[in-house]
């Protein structure tokens, strides 16, 4: 079946549509043009800013710019003098004389004269060596000397005899040139005889061991009995042990050698020790420590108190209101834990020994006690072995929340520098639940 469409029907639903079409392309373009409103505005107020901060920084950058004000400088005039031009080099000190002394003839020492690093003078005895066999043969030789001489003599009369015989023909010539010649071989027996005395007068004479020139002794090679050394009394020598703090033995400063070692560019110094435990060898190397001088009534303070800074050292000095002040000192000794201070310091003062990271001059401190002194621990521990404080532990056995709560840890945490054996065992033990 064939029907014609109604026309004016139609009409008012394409009226509609196009309608429709107009009011969606008039939303868009309003969409648009506040969109480009709002980003034009937007740009407009960051311009604004960015000029509002360039003006601020210049105005900074020409407040920061220093005033043309007169420096304070030192000033100084050329003059005109005598300049020295020198060469500066390493040298070595020599003595002028230096004498090895050793003993010209073998023996026992009986004697030792001088004492490691005494001035000493020419002809002064040193040491006596043994003299008795030496003197022996240096009488010895005098009595055969006195032998030959007796010979000597009877032979010298026997020639006169056969001189008077030979010249009055009463005996023969040939037996008074035999008795001249015999007499001269006599004569040089008796010349070798003094010679042998001369020669064992000097060698009893090197049994005292003579000063060949005036200057100080060094250390002598061979020891006899024991010296003292010279100087304001005993000084005394520590030993330590293997582990560098215990003292194993002390002795007494028995000689000061009289020249540097060159190889080793050090000073031999020479100490006894009574080594009653017998914990020191011969070769063994050890570490001593020599006490040449007591600083009495010196002013002490602990060595963490001491600074040092581009000018030298100082140390913070509490004030009053607990205002610190930095003050030079001069420190004439230091080690581990005490430092001397000559100048600088009163007794009196009140010195800063921690918490030097924020700390500077005029600032106000707070003292804190030697017992809440941080101490670190000596391994590290075992991770989640503390508990936080007022935190519930859950225990072994799996309850939730709302099961029984387990013990809650009691320990401190370190930083507030509270250690002791009962917080540690506290702080690092696992908690349990209840049953």
């Amino acid at each position: 079946m064939l029907f014609k469409p109604d026309l004016n029907e139609t009409k008012p639903d394409l009226n509609e549509t196009a309608k429709a079409a107009g009011d969606r392309v008039a939303r868009i373009a309003s969409r648009a043009r506040r969109r480009t409103v709002s980003i034009t505005i937007t740009l407009l107020i960051l311009g604004g800013l960015g000029y509002i901060a360039w003006t601020s920084l210049q105005q900074k950058a020409a407040t920061r710019t220093p005033p043309d004000l007169p420096v304070p400088v030192l000033a100084a005039t050329p003059r005109v003098q005598d300049v020295p031009v020198c060469l500066d080099g390493v040298g070595a000190v020599r003595a002028l004389n230096i004498v090895t002394v050793r003993s010209q003839v073998d023996g026992k020492l009986i004697a030792v004269n001088f004492t490691e690093g005494q001035d000493v003078k020419k002809g002064d005895v040193l040491g006596e060596i043994d003299p008795v066999i030496y003197k022996a043969q240096f009488d010895q030789a005098v009595a055969k000397k006195a032998q030959d001489e007796a010979q000597l003599a009877n032979q010298r009369l026997d020639l006169a005899r056969y001189q008077q015989l030979s010249a009055t023909n009463a005996g023969s010539k040939q037996q008074f040139d035999t008795q001249r010649a015999v007499v001269a071989q006599q004569q040089a027996l008796v010349n070798a005889d003094q010679a042998a005395i001369d020669n064992m007068q000097a060698m009893l004479g090197y049994t005292k061991i003579i000063a060949p020139l005036s200057g100080r002794a060094g250390l002598r090679q061979v020891d006899q009995g024991v010296n003292a050394a010279s100087a304001k009394g005993a000084l005394s020598v520590d030993v330590f042990g293997n582990d560098g703090v215990a003292v194993v033995d002390s002795g007494k400063l028995a000689g000061i050698d009289n020249q540097v070692d060159p190889t080793t560019g050090t000073l031999k110094l020479k100490a006894e020790f009574p080594n009653g435990n017998f914990q020191l060898w011969p070769g063994q190397f050890v570490n001593v420590r020599l006490k040449v001088d007591t600083l009495s009534q010196a002013i002490v303070v602990p060595t963490s108190a001491v600074q040092r800074g581009p000018a030298g050292t100082f140390s913070y000095v509490i004030g009053e209101g607990d205002i610190v002040t930095a003050k030079p000192v001069v420190v004439t000794q230091q080690n581990e834990t005490d430092a001397v201070v000559a100048s600088g310091l009163s007794l009196n003062d009140r010195v800063v020994t921690t918490g030097f990271a924020n700390l500077s001059d005029g600032a106000k401190v707070v003292i804190g006690k030697d017992e809440q002194t941080p101490t670190a621990d000596l391994a590290p521990r075992k991770k989640g072995s503390r508990a936080p404080q007022g935190k519930d532990v859950q225990g072994k056995d799996g309850q939730g929340k709302g099961g029984k709560k387990g013990d809650r840890a009691q320990g401190e945490g370190d930083q507030k520098g509270q250690t002791g054996s009962a917080q540690e065992e506290q702080s690092g033990s696992a908690a349990k639940s209840q049953p």
